[in-house]
């Protein structure tokens, strides 16, 4: 009996301290990604190509999120021990300011060295964030990157009013606009409809504007958004681009990249769908993988970025989710020569001087004089709290005149039933009351 509790002792210290998992930590990849955001069978692929590289064996743990900053919190707050995250360019700076990540490891095993090949114009923009030694290309390698702009059904908006920011506040299309649910857009988007005229006449530039988190912009934002609400049908962070396709709506403030499948889906069953950056001007993000501090296998992070730079696995990325790539290589832009298009595009400014006049999609690759219009928001810092703030406000009226009459109806109806129902009870037991005593004086 002596011996068999002894056994029984080490078996629960063995399930208490973890020995029972003999999987090394360095044995698995912990990624933290978007959803819809990758070919899930490039994470299979990785797996024989890091065997084949260092030798090892590679487990991938794969979490998706919606929100930047619920991701951001649960690293922060909870110190969650994840190897590798694909963060928006915004939060990237914060990371950085708050040094919460590793830098990548540019020497590998037995495989070329990839990350050359991605785009010197998406290295420069995520460099604007911290400069010298520090610079955001030492801990942050560019994924996918696109603009905002306008979605819209050519057959219910006319292309001349699709292509300012004005067609967002116009009347006429109340109820029909569907608006990403993100307080970066949202904001640069109403500051700058709110400033058409000084950026035509040269006065300040739309990065100046995107970036002015001064209480009296803020104000003016918080107006402008909370006057857009009678128009907007949603808040969207993933619907909107089959809403769209379903011609549900007929215009959607949204990313290049679901404005891509939107547009491929809605010509499936005969929609026809168009998107445009506003000629006032907007905003131009990136999506990147960064290492965080609390990250426990920060090499086989960096070989998954490497092998994500891959020009092929770019290739199928893209193909998967629609977004651009921000790798650009020869074997990118040959592949996305369309010579059945009617335009060309300057591209020199992501592909080089060759790409010069290229029939390319202007949805996904925007050509020059489009890129120069718009701008890189950063992050609000200080004012991020006021931010959220300022967004709840804008939205904890906007369900619309439409549902908001319904829930009143519903309500109102539910409450005279249930009113009507308690006074024919009442009647009924008064009823009974009565007969009882008519009863007993019978008696």
């Amino acid at each position: 009996m002596k011996k068999r509790n002894l056994i029984y002792l080490l078996l629960s210290l063995c399930l208490l301290t973890g020995c029972y998992n003999l999987e090394k930590r360095e044995n698995v990849l912990k990624i933290y990604n978007w959803a819809d955001y990758i070919d899930s069978s490039v994470l299979d692929e990785f797996v024989e190509y890091y065997k084949a590289c260092t030798g090892e064996d590679i487990r991938i743990i794969y979490q998706t999120f919606d929100i930047n900053e619920v991701m951001y919190t649960r690293i922060e707050k909870g110190n969650e021990d994840f190897d590798l995250v694909c963060p928006s360019d915004y939060i990237i700076e914060r990371m950085l300011k708050k040094e919460m990540l590793l830098p990548i490891d540019t020497v590998f095993e037995n495989t070329k060295n990839y990350l050359g090949n991605v785009a010197p114009y998406t290295r420069e923009q995520l460099d604007l964030f911290i400069g010298g030694e520090h610079s955001a290309s030492n801990y942050a390698v560019c994924y996918m990157w696109g603009t905002t702009g306008i979605l819209y059904n050519t057959a219910l908006v006319p292309r001349e009013e699709a292509i300012t920011w004005d067609c967002l506040w116009d009347p006429k299309y109340a109820g029909k606009i569907l608006m990403k649910d993100s307080y970066r857009e949202a904001y640069g988007t109403a500051i700058i409809y709110a400033n058409k005229r000084n950026i035509e006449e040269g006065k300040v530039t739309v990065e100046e504007l995107m970036n002015d988190f001064s209480p009296k912009a803020m104000r003016l934002a918080e107006k402008l958004l909370k006057d857009l609400r009678p128009n907007i049908a949603g808040w969207e962070s993933d619907f909107g681009k089959e809403q769209m396709a379903k011609g549900r709506v007929c215009i959607n403030m949204t990313w290049s990249g679901d404005a891509v499948w939107a547009i491929e889906e809605a010509a499936a069953i005969g929609v026809d769908l168009d998107y445009v950056v506003p000629i006032e001007g907007g905003n131009i993000w990136f999506d990147g993988w960064v290492i965080p501090k609390y990250a426990k296998n920060p090499k086989a992070a960096s070989y998954f970025i490497n092998f994500i730079c891959r020009p092929d696995i770019a290739l199928r990325n893209m193909e998967a989710i629609g977004y651009v790539s921000a790798i650009a290589t020869p074997e990118i832009l040959a592949a996305k020569i369309d010579t059945t298009l009617e335009y060309y595009s300057d591209l020199r400014y992501f592909f080089g001087e060759d790409a010069g006049s290229v029939q390319v999609n202007n949805v996904q690759y925007p050509d020059k004089a489009v890129v120069n219009r718009c701008a890189l928001t950063r992050d609000f810092g200080d004012q991020t709290e006021e931010m959220l703030e300022i967004w709840a406000r804008v939205k904890e009226d906007s369900l619309g005149l439409g549902i908001t009459i319904v829930i009143f109806v519903v309500f109102f109806a539910s409450t005279w039933w249930v009113i009507r129902k308690r006074y024919k009870h009442y009647k009924r037991s008064r009823r009974y009351h009565y007969g009882d005593q008519r009863r007993m004086k019978r008696k």
